[in-house]
């Protein structure tokens, strides 16, 4: 029967790999292959478990039992996820996101390239690095007439915004799932993980602006404004500031992470409600007419563009993986992986796990996504939290993608934005992201071994 298993969830992966090959959303498999994996383990009654792991071991649990505990697990992400979506999707409802044109000034294509690096680096750390993807390759597009040109400023940018989203528990669906079933603390993972992104980050596109494409100046002048609401700019501060709060918040109340980003959705939806109503009534809509909230609401409107296939997904997928988990399949798995591996890590909480295995989930999340990847390992390894494994998983897994256009969501979005063909991207940015992605882990591995002394 565990043949089945595996069977049926390796059918359901290649189907989510080749979506755009098949013309099927990836929700699609994802969402099937999660009903047909617990309910071929509730019809044939499987032993379900749960990993201890303290005392390095599966714990025997009845099926309602371990299908609440996953679903409650799995919940408080996506609810976390809704939250941050909301806030990003009010900033842009205000145009908030035109204020970061106005810190483009310079017509240096060297120096420019360096802007939206940084930038796609902060912005993800903050709002995510798929969210910053879009609104930067957006402002490139009215800054950049050259097609070919921008298409080397994409992928720079999806190779900024992955390794700024690496090191922040709110800047990446990886880290944020890490953060939040307690693998990392925000300011452990930020410690070991900063400085091996801003490598990851700086490489690329130091040797990028060594290329010839990048060199000389942009023709014609883009400095004029973008049109925008007379409050973006104070909506773009409160939003960020929100979501950046967040980590904050858990950190005083010890509550989970998405209680935190619920209040904080909660004020900065007041705020949107008030100057949306000045914004209209100025435009000259009556607030005495019927259905003014209903029509104008900017939470509403905000809610409306979320992106639920999105949710769905990783409904499906976390919730998949977990059956494997619960099944016992992923710790042994893990068990095996490690003995068959050269012991490169360090001896922690008395497991050690290979580099190069953590290193190889990297590699794999750019041909497959990236979070059942780290779903998966979150049941593969038993170490305990802020273990130096956990903070080495955040930053392969986060950064490994950008190898590929397809390996992570900020990658897809670009591509789509700019109809990247994958091969170029093969040919000219995948040999810069494997730069980076070395050179930081090398960074890390120092760090481990010989400054931090983990």
């Amino acid at each position: 029967m565990e043949t089945i298993i595996i069977l049926v969830f390796v059918l359901g992966y290649l189907a989510i790999t080749l979506e755009h090959n098949l013309k099927i959303d990836k929700l699609i498999p994802a969402l099937g292959m999660m009903a047909l994996l617990w309910a071929i383990i509730a019809l044939t009654h499987m032993d379900v478990f749960e990993v201890n792991a303290e005392l390095k071991e599966l714990e025997a649990t009845h099926i309602d039992d371990i299908l609440l505990h996953h679903l409650g697990k799995t919940a408080e992400i996506l609810v976390f996820l809704l939250g941050a979506m909301t806030i990003v999707e009010i900033i842009d409802y205000f145009d908030g996101f035109a204020t970061i044109k106005g810190y483009i000034k310079t017509r240096s294509k060297r120096k420019l390239l360096w802007v939206f690096s940084i930038l796609a680096f902060i912005l993800s750390a903050i709002i995510d690095n798929l969210t910053a993807t879009i609104v930067l390759i957006t402002i490139l597009q009215k800054v950049l007439n050259d097609r070919n040109l921008r298409l080397w400023f994409a992928g720079i940018i999806v190779i900024a915004a992955n390794a700024g989203g690496a090191w922040s528990p709110i800047g990446d669906v990886t880290t944020t799932m890490l953060w939040i079933q307690h693998k990392v603390t925000a300011a452990v993972l930020i410690e070991h993980v900063l400085l091996p992104s801003i490598f990851c980050m700086i490489i690329p596109t130091l040797i990028a602006s060594r290329l010839k494409i990048f060199q000389g100046k942009i023709d014609g002048d883009f400095t004029e404004d973008i049109k925008k609401s007379k409050y973006g700019t104070v909506m773009l501060y409160l939003g960020l500031g929100g979501i950046i709060f967040v980590p904050i918040f858990k950190t005083i109340t010890h509550l989970p992470p998405y209680v935190g980003m619920m209040l904080s959705l909660a004020v900065v939806a007041t705020f949107a409600e008030i100057y949306s109503n000045k914004k209209f009534a100025l435009s000259g809509v009556s607030e005495d007419s019927g259905d003014f909230q209903g029509h104008h609401s900017p939470v509403h409107h905000s809610l409306s563009r979320i992106e639920l296939p999105s949710i769905l997904f990783f409904l499906g997928i976390l919730m998949a993986v977990a059956a494997l988990e619960s099944l016992g399949m992923l710790f042994h798995f893990a068990e095996k992986m490690d003995a068959a591996m050269p012991m490169l890590g360090t001896e922690s909480h008395g497991e050690k796990v290979s580099d190069i295995v953590v290193l190889i989930l990297g590699v794999g999340s750019a041909i497959i996504d990236n979070v059942p990847l780290v779903a998966a390992s979150m049941g593969m390894f038993s170490v305990g939290m802020d273990d130096p494994v956990w903070h080495f998983i955040a930053y392969s897994a986060g950064t490994g993608g950008s190898m590929l256009i397809i390996g992570s969501a900020a990658g897809v979005v670009a591509m789509g934005m700019e109809k990247i063909d994958f091969f170029w991207y093969l040919k000219k940015i995948a040999w810069l992201a494997l730069a980076g992605f070395l050179g930081g882990a090398v960074i890390f591995v120092i760090m481990r071994n010989f400054i931090l002394n983990v």
